[in-house]
């Protein structure tokens, strides 16, 4: 991989892994067009770009984050009981617990299941299905106007939670996944967003530490597969740049409801994808 292949690739990371459109099928599409070797096998640049994305998150939503951890170990007297005696969590505790809720399935998915899912479902033909299925869960919750709830159920967090878990396989959108069933399930479009967003925190940051517990295992040498820091550096920064922008592109389009736009756009690159295979 050379510094404009991983800049591209950064590029590409950084941008879809929050616009509805599949991070890790946009990312096969890339390297089969650049002619870059599968990303998943030059560990070090998945962990550079991994850790950018992350990065991104915390710089965009910041201030929810700040207003999390503050809330988290405040246990005063403005804390009500319920009727029971019972105390009960405040906002910022339900939240954080909305967040462990639904990191369940997905850490079910990733430490069971994650190899045997690449191994089968590792296909440009998959990523082009996958794609038109985003296309229809996009459209769905588009056109779907169910009642408003105020806020984010500890069962609506655990299926969004399955949603996420789902989009493991290629092609299928993680932000579209759990956007779209968030909508579906009727919950505020501004704060599902940012739900989402911060959601996909710890699973990023846990198979990143995975990668990096392996790649100690398997020797620097491996880890690179002759990558260099400058080229590994120029997808970090192209990660973690256009991660900030396209995390706060999309919380603005998912406020205003146009997500319609991205469900044409995988419909058409799905078709395009799976007419490609079966021609080639």
């Amino acid at each position: 991989m050379d510094w404009l292949q991983a800049l591209l690739m950064g590029i590409f990371q950084g941008l879809t892994e929050y616009l509805p459109v599949s991070s890790s099928g946009h990312l096969a599409l890339a390297a089969e067009l650049l002619g870059v070797e599968d990303p998943e096998k030059i560990m070090a640049f998945t962990i550079a770009v991994h850790v950018a994305t992350v990065l991104s998150t915390l710089v965009i939503l910041w201030k929810e984050i700040e207003w999390l951890f503050k809330g988290l170990f405040k246990f005063g007297s403005h804390i009500k009981p319920s009727p029971y005696g019972i105390r009960t969590l405040n906002e910022e505790q339900n939240y954080m617990l909305n967040i462990i809720v639904s990191m369940i399935p997905i850490g079910i998915v990733g430490l069971c299941f994650k190899d045997a899912i690449e191994d089968y479902f590792n296909s440009l033909m998959v990523v082009g299905v996958c794609l038109l299925v985003t296309a229809a869960l996009l459209s769905f919750s588009y056109f779907a106007h169910p009642r408003t709830k105020k806020h984010i159920s500890m069962l609506d967090a655990f299926i969004i939670g399955i949603a996420q878990s789902i989009a493991v396989l290629p092609g299928l959108s993680r932000s579209g996944s759990t956007i779209g069933t968030g909508l579906l399930l009727g919950n505020n479009k501004e704060k599902l967003a940012q739900f989402s967003f911060l959601m996909v925190i710890p699973p990023i940051l846990g198979e990143a530490l995975l990668d990096i517990m392996k790649a100690a295992k398997e020797g620097m040498e491996t880890v690179m597969n002759g990558i260099s820091v400058g080229v590994l550096l120029t997808g970090f920064l192209a990660a973690f740049i256009t991660g900030c922008i396209a995390c706060k592109l999309m919380i603005n389009i998912v406020k205003k409801g146009k997500l319609i736009y991205f469900a044409i756009y995988c419909a058409i690159v799905g078709c395009a994808t799976i007419i490609w295979q079966l021609v080639c």
